[in-house]
């Protein structure tokens, strides 16, 4: 049977991990703004609001890792069930938080919860990623477009989860709004066990663990090049500026509290739904299918730097001021949309990159290899956004962002296109 006649069911499959993806992601992006806001009213500080996600993104490193064989021993449909299952299981323990616990029992158990969460996202983003890769079609610019649209719908999905989660937690409070989350996904979890249509691959008993570390330099690299361009977004989007604007726009009052969820909620659903709606049209915005591979290795270099004045700018913008101002406030809101743009085409350059740099039979491999770097610098952002928004505030925060973002720069710059040899092999 021909590849072109195996694409119905292949396509089918495809649809069904995206569909089931973006399930996910909208629990993920809900869970995640539930948690920020309803532990800062209770009064925890930004490290500690830090450590709650820590945990997410240690093990988000280690199950990228492990996930990328697993796939290729058991096959892709294996980690997407095993992701969306330990989800609903995390969302029923995090239900069953004591307000009467000490802010130590809290953190702790919130932590091992978010980890059970983490190793969830990244065995569902590497299945659903590692499908792009096998059913893409490679001419006319066919994968970079099928890689934009996943991720870019995803990251809209995520955004609304935002939305979502602080709706819920003004709507019906912390356990109504986790109860209710779990047994959506729940729901999905059982329509994509039952409806599940053939196509993804099985696996194979040979692969060893040993081969998830990539010997491509091109892999490698780009793999850097994520840690410094993730840690430069997490270090103000985890904490930091949601933090900044619930100072500004909350009274203290529960109805102060109510309309500043929302406000913040809506913001960071705007940013990530504008990051996905950019990610999905960079291919156009890039002309990637009249560009060849050289070419999209040089705009990475380029789209990295452009990023970084957005916080170099936004840095003298906070040093210039003495304290919460309107004026700043205003200037925060459009650099960081303006910063999400840039970051969206960055993102899904490298989304694309990593995916023609590996081959079909390594596929779950590099990408779980990639995406353990990506939460590497999730994880280093995470720490970093508690902290230099307690040491420094803004300034400290936000030029950090700067320097990381040079950093990816530096990486990127040692990518080199592919040869011939290398591609067809």
């Amino acid at each position: 049977m021909t590849r072109a006649s195996q694409r119905p069911d292949g396509l089918s499959a495809y649809i069904a991990v995206t569909a089931a993806y973006w399930a996910f992601m909208l629990t993920d992006g809900a869970l995640r703004m539930l948690v920020l806001l309803h532990f800062h009213t209770l009064g925890f500080s930004p490290v500690q609001l830090a450590y709650l996600f820590v945990l997410y993104e240690i093990a988000g490193m280690v199950t990228n890792l492990a996930a990328g064989w697993i796939a290729a021993r058991f096959g892709l449909t294996a980690t997407l069930y095993a992701g969306l299952t330990i989800q609903v299981l995390a969302l029923l323990a995090l239900a069953q938080l004591d307000p009467g616990w000490t802010i130590g029992a809290s953190v702790a158990f919130v932590m091992v919860v978010q980890g059970a969460s983490g190793v969830a996202k990244d065995l569902t983003k590497m299945s659903s990623k590692s499908a792009v890769k096998l059913l893409a079609p490679t001419e006319g610019g066919g994968l970079f477009r099928w890689v934009a649209v996943l991720t870019g719908s995803k990251n809209a999905v995520k955004g609304l989860g935002f939305l979502l989660g602080a709706a819920l937690l003004a709507g019906f409070g912390f356990t109504g709004a986790v109860l209710g989350i779990a047994g959506v996904l729940f729901l999905i979890l059982v329509a994509v066990l039952l409806a599940m249509p053939p196509g993804l691959p099985k696996g194979r008993k040979g692969a060893k663990f040993s081969e998830v570390f990539s010997k491509s330099a091109n892999v490698n690299w780009l793999s850097a090049a994520r840690v410094f361009l993730f840690g430069a977004r997490d270090v103000w989007f985890v904490v930091g500026i949601p933090i900044y604007f619930y100072a500004v726009l909350s009274d203290g009052s529960e109805a102060g509290n109510r309309s500043a969820f929302f406000l913040i909620g809506g913001f960071m659903a705007l940013w990530i739904i504008l990051y996905g709606i950019v990610q999905a049209a960079a291919p156009r915005v890039l002309r990637a299918g009249s560009r060849d591979e050289a070419d999209l290795v040089a705009a990475a270099r380029s789209w990295a730097w452009g990023l970084a004045c957005v916080p170099a700018v936004l840095t003298v913008a906070a040093l210039m001021s003495s304290g919460p101002a309107p004026w700043l406030t205003l200037t925060l809101v459009g650099g960081l949309l303006a910063f999400g743009a840039v970051f969206a085409v960055n993102s899904s350059l490298h989304s694309y990159l990593i995916l023609a740099f590996t081959r079909a039979e390594r596929v779950t491999m590099d990408v779980g290899f990639y995406y353990m770097a990506n939460a590497g610098g999730r994880l280093l952002g995470t720490l970093l956004s508690g902290l230099t928004y307690q040491w420094g505030g803004l300034p400290l925060m936000l030029g950090t962002a700067a320097a990381m973002v040079a950093l990816s720069v530096l990486a990127a710059g040692r990518l080199q296109p592919q040869t011939t040899s290398e591609i067809s092999a």
